[in-house]
């Protein structure tokens, strides 16, 4: 399994994210459908933060005779988010040529864009992403950070996620950090993403709306639907933005410390600040992990039922099935009054929720759905392969299940049960001993 594991001790912004991800090497040139629609160039040089050589990752507006010039040249690194991570804008660090660092748009008046241009609703945010010539895999990523974001805005005004108008995070910059992390995250093609906690900082922090303490509202809100942990500290300084947070929300999972790895690449981004002894960057670490289960989100729903008939509950694994339940569990229970009833437990992914737990209600008449709040769980790679059994002279076909780890590591094999009841009754023997010849012609075959 390949991994892509942020540090997030000094937090995360969307620039710092970007410049990590090209620092590590994915291919800056993919942001270029951000700048044929925007009117934004990226600007990605080289500097150092307490001794350690990182990449910084702007956007700007260039200067007239390069608005519209969109080679790669002009075309460097993202930032952008409702926070800039520190940026002082002041880039008095020399612009050079060789590794990831490309020449700076224009001819040094460019004007940072952060914070500068439209102001937009969620809606005209989506519709500006839709627009652009993306991949498809890149739009939804972009289409649901943004939504994330949006969420996040609509809990803390105590709006709907329909009227949320944007301030930060709907300008240009944002928009071009969003699209181009989900772009330069493709770009690497990670099998999983992951982060240690992530550092918030500490203090005050002044927003369009006033003074906020630090973390924000909004990253307050994204915390609370990411998979990963806040810690605050090591400064007084805003280290972690909605922006970063949203991005990171939505590809990664959580982890305690770095994973094991088999590292191919690293990547350093740089936030604005100078926070010496901290250095201030975000690192980006690329390699080949320890075979795992596969994480796969999920929602659980349930119900319990007094009063459905066998036909009822006999119906609900095809009824269920068919509104996207991937699993349907009916366990006996004891209800009120010591009555016995069941317990109708479903798995189904996240989007589905809604048809499947009105499927429920339609199917068994009751009043009430719980969503178990499980966010999800860890499957395993699942294959199928046919072998062909000689028994007495005569061929028959069985289905095994082949169970992996994201590696290709088998663990386990099991023999179809219909398949091997069905071959047992036909050549007279038993169910156990056709089920053991089949998983043993595949054991064979792995070894």
């Amino acid at each position: 399994m390949r991994v892509l594991a942020f540090d997030g001790r000094m937090g995360a912004s969307g620039d710092m994210i970007l410049a990590a991800l090209i620092d590590a090497g994915a291919d800056a040139d993919v942001l270029e459908p951000v700048t044929e629609a925007l009117p934004v160039a990226y600007r990605i040089d080289d500097t150092e933060k307490t001794g350690i050589a990182a990449t910084t990752a702007d956007v700007v507006f260039p200067d007239d005779d390069h608005a519209h010039d969109h080679d790669h040249a002009d075309t460097d690194g993202a930032h952008g988010h409702d926070h800039s991570h520190g940026h002082d804008h002041s880039h008095d660090q020399a612009d050079t040529e060789g590794g990831h660092t490309h020449e700076t748009a224009g001819d040094g008046t460019d004007t940072p864009a952060e914070g500068h241009g439209p102001h937009r609703s969620y809606r005209e945010v989506c519709e500006i992403v839709r627009e652009m010539d993306l991949e498809p895999a890149v739009e939804r990523d972009a289409l649901a950070i943004f939504e994330l974001l949006g969420e996040a805005e609509a809990a803390v005004h105590g709006a709907d996620l329909e009227s949320i108008h944007f301030h930060e995070v709907g300008a240009d910059d944002a928009i071009a950090d969003v699209v181009g992390a989900a772009a330069l995250l493709h770009d690497l093609e990670p099998d999983r993403v992951v982060t240690t906690p992530l550092a918030t900082g500490g203090g005050t922090v002044s927003m369009s709306h006033g003074e906020y303490p630090v973390p924000t509202p909004a990253v307050v809100e994204l915390a609370q639907w990411a998979d990963w942990s806040l810690r605050g500290g090591p400064v007084d300084a805003e280290l972690l933005t909605p922006t970063g947070a949203a991005i990171l929300a939505h590809v990664a999972d959580g982890v305690d410390s770095l994973p094991a790895l088999d590292l191919e690449a690293s990547g350093y981004g740089a936030g604005g600040y100078d926070l010496d002894p901290h250095p201030n960057v975000l690192r980006a670490l690329i390699g080949v992990g320890e075979g795992e289960l596969v994480k796969d989100d999920i929602a659980v729903l349930e119900t319990n039922l007094d009063d459905a008939t066998p036909e009822v509950l006999g119906g609900l694994q095809e009824t269920l099935s068919d509104a996207g339940a991937r699993d349907v569990s009916i366990l006996p229970a004891t209800m009120k009054k010591s009555r016995p009833g069941h317990l109708v437990k479903v798995i189904c992914k996240p989007a589905d929720r809604e048809r499947v737990a009105r499927a429920l209600a339609e199917e068994t008449g009751t009043l009430g759905v719980r969503d178990s709040g499980a966010t999800h769980r860890w499957i395993a790679e699942r294959e199928f392969e046919t072998v062909t059994l000689e028994i007495d002279g005569e061929e028959y076909e069985v289905s095994v299940k082949i169970a992996s780890d994201a590696d290709g590591d088998v663990y386990d094999v099991s023999a179809e049960y219909d398949d091997a009841k069905a071959v047992a009754r036909k050549s007279d023997n038993s169910i156990r001993e056709v089920v053991h010849q089949a998983e043993s012609d595949v054991i064979a075959d792995l070894e």
